[in-house]
This record gives C-alpha cells, structure tokens and sequence, in this order.
C-alpha cells in the first residue's frame, strides 16, 4: 500500500476544510459602541469618504462619525425632534441633507457639521410623503416621493424635485418627468432611501422603483429622451410587497430587492436583477437573500450586501448565491468609496460594521 498517495489526499482535504472553515469565521458583524439613543430608529446613511459617516433617523435624530466608526457626535435637529429623517446625503464633515418623510415635506441642510440646519425644501400637500435622494455629484441630486394626484381627474403621479446647486434650492420635475403610478396601491418605500439612483448613461438621467399592488422600475430621460418603465418579477400584489430597494452600475445593471416586510423571514420572489434595463430579468440559481430586505449595496462589480430586520446576507458571484452573515437586523448598509468598509445600521440606535 502506498501510504504518500493516501496522506496527500488526506492532508489536502484536511487543509481545505480547515481553510474553509477559518473563511468562514472571518465573516460577521460586529455591534459598535456608539452611544447612540437607544430610542431611535435609523434608515438613513452616507458614507461620502473612509472616515466619514452621517446617520439620520426618528426623532429628529442625526449622527456623524469623523474617524470611520470609532466615536460618534449625536444632534437632535432643533424645532424637529419628531420627524423621523430617514434619507441622508453627506458630502464632508461639514455638509449633509436630510429629508423628512410626512406632510409637510421638509428637506434641511448643514453647512457647519450639524450645528445648525436651514430648511431648503418644504411641501404642504395631501399625500405628501418624501422616500428617498440621491446624487450624482455634489451640485446634481433628487428626491422621490409616494404618488400624489395632480388634476381634476384626480390621477396619480410620483412626486419627484431636483437640485443642481448642492440641495440648496429645489425645483418640481415637469409632470412629463414624473410617471403615473400604474396601480391603486403602488408607492414607494421609505425604507432606507436606496430605491432611486443617479445614472451615467447617455438617455437615462435617474431610475427609481415601486412597490405594493405592483412593482416597477422607472428609467427617467433626459431632456429631449423618452422615458421608460417596466414591470420587476419581484414578489408583488398587496402594499406590504415589492422593491425595497436598488442597487445600479449606473448604466444598464439593475438590482432589486424586497419582499414583504410583514413576512421577514420569507425569501419567496425577493431579489431580481437585469442586465439590460428590464428588458429580462435573472434571479438566483441557488440560495437568495435569506428574507425581505429593506437595502442592497454594492461592494464591487460582483461582490454586494443586503440587509433586513432578520439579518444580513453576501454575494460575491454577481447575484446568483447569498450566504447569510448574520440574524441580527438592520434597515440600512452603506460602503465606504475606497476602502470598501461596510457599515449598516438599524433599530434602536444600532449601528454596526460588517466583515465579508
């Protein structure tokens, strides 16, 4: 018997499993000791350098980490200790916006690092409800609203505004910009401000998607190029369904996530993607997200992080196999430009850093 064909295979085995399971270990998320209020629910997060990261949530409640995570300063925003700011977007130390959800709207900014805030937007209107920003640059962004009817027919459509200056003013799209809702029942989810998303691309200028009775993807043009929209094969049909959330190459790439927040344990029809701006639509050969998912973000070209209130979950082939991290919950993750730190924060003033 030849006991060196025997040992090597045995060793290489032995070596790989251990390999495997040491992988494995490394991956988690570790709770940080923020002092945060522990009152506090936080869906909002940006992250505009390594070292920088702005968090906004429920009453009132906005906090700034200036050495990536190690120590926080909390603010509750003066005159607004009951709104509930559940979209940032933080472009240095000093300058953040904050959006408000409920009528009236408010969109307030900070110029000295959260010393004080001036309101740069505000809409009293029935139905108002203000979901999520984004920006393209520190000049261009938007923000996306619930649908709202316009007109004597009482018609329904998607409340968008746009800045150019830096959020310092805001302007209403013109109503051929801002798509009818295709359903009773279809809105959009305030849920970690990650369901609209600046494009690079040479026809579309921004996409967002919906949610509930229906759920679609909105590719809205630039000026002088048409819009479009299509239907996400993502679990739909009451108001507690649909896309949560959106993740984007900024071109043709789309990922959406969700599912139903009242079943978080539930992986039915919860994440699709496209590769061609809705046209097909491809959904994991293996294990999905294992539950709804209130926010996706992607890591790099293949790597990406979602996370729930029942946990959090990698991919690193592209969308087709998730492997849970973690039960613990949190609403919101962000990743940091350069360093590709994840952080994630959730439910009673949790914040936490994710090991992938």
């Amino acid at each position: 018997m030849n006991f060196k064909k025997i040992i090597k295979p045995i060793f290489l085995l032995l070596f790989t499993g251990f390999f495997v399971f040491t992988y494995a270990q490394k991956r988690g998320v570790q709770l940080l000791n923020t002092g945060a209020p522990n009152n506090v629910s936080f869906r909002g997060m940006c992250i505009p350098d390594d070292n920088i990261i702005w968090v906004s949530g429920s009453n009132g409640t906005v906090g700034k980490s200036v050495d990536a995570g190690k120590s926080w300063t909390w603010i509750t925003v003066k005159n607004f200790e009951t709104n509930d700011f559940r979209d940032i977007q933080a472009f240095d130390a000093n300058t953040a916006i904050i959006m408000a959800v409920g009528n009236p709207a408010y969109i307030l900014k900070t110029k000295d690092g959260g010393a004080s805030w001036n309101v740069v937007f505000t809409k009293n209107m029935e139905g108002m409800f203000l979901d999520a920003m984004d920006f393209r640059n520190d000049k261009e962004g938007v923000c996306v609203g619930d649908p709202i009817a316009i007109g004597n027919a009482g018609r329904k459509f998607f409340f968008i505004i746009k800045t150019i200056d830096g959020g310092d003013t805001w302007e209403q799209e013109p109503l051929y910009k801002m798509p009818p809702a295709q359903a009773q029942g279809e809105g959009i989810f305030s849920a970690s401000g990650t369901n609209i998303v600046m494009l690079n691309h040479p026809e579309f200028d921004y996409a967002f998607v919906s949610g509930g009775t229906v759920s679609n993807i909105y590719l809205i043009g630039k000026d002088g190029k048409k819009s479009k929209g299509a239907q996400i094969p993502i679990n739909q049909g009451v108001e507690t369904t649909g896309t949560f959330s959106l993740a984007s190459d900024g071109k043709k790439k789309f990922y959406c996530i969700g599912g139903d927040y009242k079943l978080p344990h539930s992986s039915y029809d919860n994440f699709y993607w496209t590769t061609d701006e809705g046209k097909k639509w491809a959904s994991p050969n293996t294990a999905p997200p294992y539950g709804y998912r209130s926010c996706i973000r992607l890591i790099d070209k293949e790597t990406m992080v979602a996370c729930g209130v029942n946990g959090v979950d990698v991919c690193y082939v592209g969308g087709d196999d998730w492997i849970s991290v973690t039960k613990e919950g949190f609403n919101v993750c962000m990743v940091s430009p350069k360093s590709k730190q994840v952080f994630l924060a959730g439910d009673k003033g949790k914040i936490g850093w994710l090991k992938y």
